[in-house]
């Protein structure tokens, strides 16, 4: 585990849903920074970033976010963690990308002075200015991402989780997203990053968790990682650790 600082910690943690149990007795921690967690298909990986947010209640175990026992308050975790959905396309409600990120604090009653200085900082931090007016239909698709994940942010969110972020695209939108989450971390927040594409980021990851069969195989460093992903049926490129991140141009070559 790295000593950063452990922004959430679970133990225990089942979920049964129709007669199926998707998670059993799962326990890991993720801290500030960046948070890999991986696994085959049907692992439970998605499930758990549901149950985490609050979207599902958990059959029992414990959710500890900052400190405070939130296992029962799904509603506390609704609005503290943040989640970008795999399709950004369900998360752009705004006519300019500009109004889309203004939408959730708008939402939450805030000042409308508050709401355009979170909404630039947002902007400022994420790299997003040269778009700001534009129609998130428009958008690219590493673009589309950023916004889902800018509209998070800007509600304060400093959990935010992410499942699967680089699926479907393109060199230049994996960069971009990867841009804005390097720039996440920056800012101390804790990013949990589901994804079966460890090429794309495995190096930059703080933490790795690596899930079968709905129980945590694995949680510690990337460098230590490697085996239990390979052993677990998790694709992992045949290079070094620090060429499996998309950001860098040697990881490409």
């Amino acid at each position: 585990m790295s000593d950063k600082t452990r922004r959430v910690h679970i133990q225990n943690l089942c979920l049964c849903l129709g007669g199926t149990q998707i998670l059993k007795d799962f326990s890991a921690s993720f801290t500030d920074g960046i948070n890999a967690v991986c696994g085959p298909n049907g692992s439970g990986k998605t499930s758990l970033l549901r149950v985490l947010k609050g979207l599902v209640k958990a059959s029992s175990g414990t959710i500890v976010v900052d400190g405070q026992d939130l296992s029962r308050s799904t509603s506390a975790r609704l609005a503290r963690i943040g989640l970008v959905f795999q399709d950004a396309d369900v998360q752009a409600v705004g006519e300019s990308v500009e109004k889309d990120i203004e939408f959730g604090p708008a939402n939450l009653g805030w000042s409308r002075e508050k709401t355009e200085s979170v909404t630039n900082r947002v902007i400022e931090i994420l790299g997003m200015e040269e778009y700001r007016k534009k129609r998130p239909q428009v958008l690219s698709g590493g673009e589309k991402r950023c916004l889902a994940i800018a509209g998070v942010l800007a509600m304060e969110s400093r959990i935010i989780l992410m499942d699967e972020p680089f699926a479907n695209l393109d060199l230049a939108s994996v960069q971009k997203v990867l841009s804005a989450i390097v720039q996440l971390k920056a800012q101390g927040i804790c990013v949990v990053i589901v994804s079966h594409e460890t090429d794309k980021f495995l190096s930059l990851a703080d933490n790795v968790v690596v899930m079968d069969r709905g129980q945590c195989i694995y949680c510690g460093s990337a460098k230590e990682s490697l085996d239990a992903l390979r052993t677990h049926g998790v694709h992992v490129a045949d290079l070094p650790l620090e060429k499996m991140n998309w950001l860098s141009a040697e990881s490409l070559s």
